[in-house]
């Protein structure tokens, strides 16, 4: 009998086991039904459709785009169209959208479901403090009212294509908003509710605080999915029996690290995972992302894009650390396979890479909100959001997944 491959995985994982035979299911977006329970998180900057294809091709159950806010969508901005077009071989085809103006919303909603969407995602959860001042994010389920009119607007117009919300746990401690957003959500016809477990003021800070999301599962009747902190394949089953949440969605943790749903499709089917590949793989995984990226952007933007991308790539190879500052400068698709060709191959995937903090930032901040947004949390007026071209193309720079 041949040896057992030692498990690739943190002290706090190695005695994890796989989903056992109907441990798990496939959760249900209205006639959507998403396996494995793996969705890849909206991110603003990251998920556009080239890396959205690789995390299909590679496992992921569900693939959200980044957010899309209605006022660029209905203004024709021509990189907001970009970001919400797709190809058609992308099914089930996501699409996470912003907008404070239930009209707004309705509008772009309906748009997005006669070119084809097949699930609306909207965001209630970006932190960020150019889209909170305005009321919006993870501003908006502090009134309840005012959360439930943009629903009410993007779920009226899907008609039969479902609906879901991504939230936060509140703006701080001591307003804590995400038990009231899901009553909400379920109330007026949302097919699921993610819940990002941290607060507004948390950012990516500390850990998130998975008991928020088990709680929110007792609370309401639809699905629930659990984000925050799911840096290895582990971690998604961890979370999904400590809270009983229906599905999970993976952010930062799969930052330079596509192969990780491939990872997850192993686990939730009971199988042991191959584990993380070589810097020689990590190459060629970069290469295509950085080709695919060119033939969707040109070539100019591409680069200017994977400089990030090869600093998450890279991290932790000591092979790499030569390198970075010439990759951190990469201009042209040829200059990059030059300098990645010269990577040691057969270095292997540094184990404390696994749960290194990607992308985000960490720290707290204090939200910044409209002033007098907490005088009346009854009102349901849209606040006053970008309006010109320069103010919609400066939010959509600014936003974030959440």
């Amino acid at each position: 009998m041949s040896e057992l491959k030692p498990r690739f995985a943190s002290d706090e994982n190695m005695d994890v086991p796989v989903a056992k035979p109907g441990e798990f299911s496939e959760f249900r977006l209205g006639p959507l039904k998403v396996w494995p329970p793996v969705v890849l998180a909206p991110m603003a900057g990251i998920t556009n459709y080239p890396y959205r294809r690789i995390c299909r091709e590679l496992g992921a159950g569900l693939f959200v785009s980044e957010m899309i806010t209605a006022r660029g969508y209905l203004h024709g901005n021509r990189m907001t169209r970009l970001l919400a077009s797709s190809q058609p071989e992308e099914s089930p085809r996501s699409v996470q959208i912003y907008g404070a103006d239930p009209v707004d919303v309705g509008e772009m909603v309906a748009s997005l479901v006669g070119d084809g969407v097949d699930h609306i995602d909207m965001n209630f959860g970006c932190p960020v403090a150019k889209v909170t001042r305005h009321g919006g994010g993870s501003a908006v389920p502090v009134k309840r009212r005012f959360l439930a009119r943009i629903v009410r607007a993007a779920v009226r117009s899907a008609g039969d294509v479902p609906v879901s919300i991504k939230v936060r746990m509140g703006i701080h401690d001591e307003l804590i908003t995400y038990l009231n957003a899901g009553r909400v959500a379920e109330e007026e016809g949302v097919s699921a509710i993610g819940l990002h477990a941290r607060t507004a003021a948390e950012l990516y800070s500390g850990a998130a605080r998975w008991f928020a999301i088990g709680e929110l599962k007792s609370a309401v009747g639809i699905p629930v999915l659990g984000n925050g902190d799911i840096w290895e394949c582990w971690d998604a089953l961890r979370m999904m029996r400590e809270t009983d949440c229906d599905g999970v969605i993976v952010g930062r943790g799969c930052l330079g690290r596509p192969w990780l749903f491939r990872e997850l499709a192993d686990v939730f089917d009971g199988r042991e995972p191959g584990g993380p590949p070589a810097l020689g793989e990590v190459v060629e995984i970069a290469l295509l992302h950085a080709a695919a990226l060119a033939d969707f952007f040109g070539e100019g933007s591409a680069m200017k894009q994977m400089r990030k991308w090869m600093g998450w790539y890279t991290k932790g190879f000591h092979g790499a650390a030569a390198l970075r500052a010439d990759l951190s400068r990469v201009e042209r698709l040829e200059e990059l396979r030059n300098l990645l060709r010269s990577l040691p191959e057969t270095e292997p995937f540094p184990k404390r890479a696994l749960r290194m903090g990607r992308a985000k930032r960490g720290g707290q901040q204090r939200v910044k909100l409209p002033e007098g947004f907490l005088d009346d949390l009854e009102d349901d007026t849209p606040p006053r959001g970008p309006r010109t071209v320069a103010e919609i193309e400066e939010w959509e720079r600014s936003h974030s997944g959440g």
